[in-house]
């Protein structure tokens, strides 16, 4: 009877179990995975037509939104009726500009409604306005002022050639 040396060794204890696992980097085996198969080839079948998928709307906001870095007033007043055209600066910029940039630079190499440009390139018009903001800073565009008729409203064949080009945008 003398002192107490703990378990007798055929006892193993939790932290034996334990490092018996980490140390012999055991456990449960891994079961194995069956090797992957080849695909077969193509048969030479047509592919289906596209299917509409519900999030497509949601990526193109998602795009307007990275576009602007989701900002969404501009400095300008820029009206849907408000003409704008490409400057010699963003010709000369063509290559090195956002993509989105150099989109709406080719657009403006005559001048275009703010309206025309949102239709054409099918975004959002407060994204099309923010979008000539950063433009207009840059140097890249010029904001013509609308043209008014005499009670200071917006010119009625510019308001007609607006609705004309939206028209034939439509059908």
């Amino acid at each position: 009877m003398g002192v107490d040396d703990g378990p007798e060794p055929t006892e193993l204890t939790y932290a034996d179990v334990l490092n018996g696992i980490t140390r012999s980097g055991g456990g449960r085996a891994a079961k194995r995975q069956p090797d992957p198969q080849p695909l077969p080839y193509a048969s030479g079948r047509p592919l289906p037509p596209p299917v509409h998928v519900p999030g497509e709307e949601v990526s193109s906001a998602v795009r307007a939104y990275a576009w602007t870095a989701g900002r969404t007033r501009a400095n300008w007043r820029f009206e849907i009726e408000t003409l704008v055209s490409t400057t010699a600066r963003a010709e000369d910029l063509l290559d090195t500009l956002r993509s989105e940039h150099q989109v709406v630079a080719r657009l403006c190499r005559r001048s275009m409604s703010v309206a025309e440009i949102g239709a054409l390139m099918s975004l959002p018009i407060g994204v099309v306005r923010v979008l000539l903001d950063d433009m207009a800073g840059l140097g890249l565009i010029d904001v013509h002022s609308t043209p008014t008729g005499p009670d200071d409203r917006p010119d009625l064949e510019l308001l007609d050639r607006v609705r004309r080009g939206l028209t034939n945008l439509r059908g």
